[in-house]
């Protein structure tokens, strides 16, 4: 298989993401294919966006670190399409079997005949390529899967196939990125059930690790009216105003431990989706939100409604033998 390398140039970051920040990045040709869709409302972090700037133009291996919602895989895909760097994003949940990033032997059909053949995984794939691979949900990937990659994010590092006697070594424009909602030291919160504590050779070989939080408020704000256009308007702006302000109460909350939810901007934009579908405020917040709250802590959240909007919010009675 030959793969051509595709085309380079630089861009100014100043220009390209709207940053106060001076240096050139590496860009691909436009044209390529699988380079994800470019979203004109996103908002870079001008820490994270220089972290993964760094992968894809030094061919740093970086790793994202963030609570739910705050994009850490969408920032890696937007920088990418700026970039005009095709991604491929592989989720590393319990399911992914070591065959399917490395590859197996299957029956195929040649000649109309039945023969076996190996057929590459995802990783041997990928790193064939002009070609971004994003592992999510890195923390919670399991130790067999992990020390697959262990052996990519050495300098230059290839890929040993032990059945096939060959090392696949990467293209040069092949680059590897990583989000994670932990910082590999175990869920202390409670929030992320299902990931693991991380090997530490693992976490060593990371060349970059970057911490992604949520928005100011205005960002955030100015994200939820470009995903819903029919609120900017002045009573649509307070609202949204609010919202945001409601999301960042519950952020509050969790961190010092008075909820065990919090409110991601993806909740928000979906909370401004769904007001645009019921046309009842409340009634959207409850679906989008409060039902996925412990009842228990119903009435803290409904404090939090009143503070942010002025209006009581309705919670359900408590269910019998329960209490607030």
């Amino acid at each position: 298989m030959t793969i051509t390398t595709l085309p380079e140039h630089l861009l100014s970051i100043r220009d390209t993401f709207g940053l106060s920040l001076d240096g050139q990045a590496l860009a691909l040709q436009a044209g390529a294919t699988q380079v994800p869709a470019a979203d004109p409302a996103y908002r870079f972090n001008p820490e994270v966006t220089q972290a993964i700037l760094a992968g894809f133009t030094h061919n740093r291996r970086v790793l994202v670190q963030g609570r739910h919602g705050t994009g850490k895989s969408t920032h890696i895909e937007q920088v990418a399409a700026r970039l005009n760097w095709p991604c491929l994003r592989v989720n590393l949940d319990g399911h992914l079997s070591r065959l399917d990033l490395v590859g197996k032997d299957t029956i195929q059909i040649q000649d109309g005949l039945q023969v076996t053949g190996f057929q590459e995984g995802l990783i041997p794939w990928a790193m064939q390529r002009p070609m971004a691979l994003i592992l999510d949900e890195y923390d919670a990937g399991r130790p067999d899967i992990l020390f697959v990659v262990q052996q990519l994010l050495e300098p230059d590092g290839g890929l040993t196939l032990m059945d096939q006697n060959r090392v696949i070594r990467p293209h040069p424009q092949f680059r590897i990125f990583a989000t994670a909602n932990t910082l590999g030291l175990g869920d202390t919160s409670g929030l992320y059930h299902g990931t693991q504590l991380l090997n530490h050779a693992q976490l060593d070989r990371w060349n970059v690790v970057a911490r992604l939080d949520y928005l100011l408020a205005e960002q955030e704000m100015e994200i939820v009216l470009a995903r819903v256009p029919d609120k900017n308007t002045p009573t649509g702006r307070e609202q949204v105003q609010a919202m945001v302000a409601l999301a960042a109460l519950t952020r509050h909350g969790f961190a010092c431990g008075d909820l065990s939810t919090l409110m991601s901007p993806r909740t928000v934009i979906t909370w401004a989706q769904n007001h645009a579908i019921f046309h009842d405020l409340e009634l959207a917040f409850r679906l989008s939100f409060l039902n996925k709250c412990d009842l228990s802590e119903h009435p803290l959240i409904a404090e939090y409604y009143q503070r942010c909007f002025g209006t009581e919010l309705t919670l359900e009675p408590l269910a019998a033998g329960q209490t607030a």
